[in-house]
């Protein structure tokens, strides 16, 4: 295609517009790993509304589902497991629990078809109204109808933070108790994950503290209290040295699986500091992986055939990319992920549950487009500027 097709006009930060042409690299292309990874790799995968149901978008939350399965299937034909319906799938932001569990379900079945593909599904409270709990104990029936349902579908649980626990919780001893009620029934070891508020303003405080230190040692006391029971803990408290020191207290085989979307390159690698391996590195459990499969996977071959130089570099262009998509509010950045699932022609569409397809600007869009670019992950180039230049459009700019 003539290079003049592959330019266009973008607004820059003080809404000027300026021509810009692609770079022409090439893309990486998605391919399935040759051999397995040294780390587990999960990505919270987002889903895909379906646009043409007369809804009420800001309300219910109505799926593609054959789109929605494809992108599940496109992540573990790139050696990535699926986090389902979590923080990435518009959780408490749109995806309500009974279309949660539908999803655990169709992902579990599609699975089936996939030899090694990973899931581990998002157990909460979401179910509860605002104000129906107003005690632990309505938190841990609320945790154990939601761990039921998906265990009784063969799934593996990720334990998510919950809004109501830290409504209702006066300290860390409520967590201790919800928490050790909870593992102490499940079926395997499970995944915790500790949100930052940075992602969830309603979870600030959790476990019992503001303070950092003195959360985090509580959620290590929770873990040690349930040998067994933890197969790992992720953070997405966008810190990397809070995870590191996370990591290091870490017992032994239970692993840290970054959710830190800043710096996910440095904290994958490792260090290799600590007592036992799990304390050396960080597996990972990232929405940016969403965005960015083809790296991610490419990037985790290099690093498991023993080339750290070529797992950064492939990684490198993608964390600019990666902090802009996350940067505050940090909560709307499903906004991108879907935006370039739909650049790179893996949906029809441009629209999100809960209209959450106009939670960032047209300027930060602009950004995203040159950012992925420079990643080399414009799949589609030919595609994805027509498609990019239609969204200008629909925000006044022709051309």
């Amino acid at each position: 295609m003539a290079g003049s097709t592959l330019s266009l006009r973008l607004p820059s930060v003080d809404g000027r517009l300026a021509t810009y042409t692609l770079r022409g690299a090439t893309p990486f292309a998605a391919s399935k790993p040759a051999a397995p990874f040294d780390r587990i790799a999960y990505s919270a995968a987002h889903v895909v509304a379906d646009p043409l149901r007369t809804v009420d978008p800001w309300v219910t939350a109505v799926l593609d589902w054959d789109a929605t399965i494809a992108c599940r299937q496109r992540l573990w034909s790139l050696g990535l497991g699926v986090a389902e319906a979590m923080d990435t799938a518009q959780r408490g932001m749109g995806l309500d629990w009974p279309t949660s569990l539908e999803l655990i379900r169709r992902s579990l079945d599609a699975a089936k078809d996939h030899p090694s593909a990973l899931v581990a599904s998002g157990c909460g409270t979401d179910h509860l109204a605002p104000d129906a709990a107003t005690s632990v104990d309505d938190v841990i029936r609320a945790y154990e109808m939601q761990m039921e349902a998906i265990e009784s579908l063969g799934g593996k649980l990720i334990v998510m933070a919950s809004r109501a626990l830290a409504r209702v919780a006066a300290g860390p001893a409520d967590y201790e108790r919800v928490y050790d009620r909870i593992l102490m029934q499940s079926k395997e070891p499970v995944i915790l994950h500790w949100l930052g508020d940075m992602f969830d303003p309603q979870l600030a405080g959790y476990w019992g503290s503001a303070d950092v230190e003195s959360a985090m040692t509580t959620a290590l006391g929770v873990i040690a209290a349930n040998p067994g029971k933890v197969d790992g803990i992720k953070i997405s408290l966008l810190d990397k040295d809070r995870e590191i020191a996370m990591r290091r207290r870490l017992p032994p085989g239970v692993r840290m699986y970054t959710g830190d979307d800043f710096n996910y390159a440095e904290l994958i690698a490792g260090d290799g500091v600590g007592a036992t391996p799990n304390q050396g590195k960080s597996d990972a459990l990232l929405g940016i992986f969403d965005a960015i499969a083809p790296a991610a996977s490419a990037a985790l071959s290099a690093l498991a055939a023993g080339n750290t130089d070529r797992f950064h570099e492939i990684l490198a262009p993608t964390v600019p990319l990666s902090r802009h998509i996350f940067q505050a509010p940090t909560r709307f950045y499903k906004t991108g992920i879907v935006l370039l699932a739909w650049l790179n022609g893996h949906q029809s569409h441009f629209t999100m549950v809960g209209g959450q397809q106009s939670a960032r600007s047209i300027g930060h869009v602009a950004d995203l487009f040159r950012l992925a670019d420079a990643a080399n992950l414009l799949e589609q180039p030919e595609l994805a500027v027509p498609r990019m230049k239609h969204l200008l459009a629909l925000h006044g700019v022709d051309g």
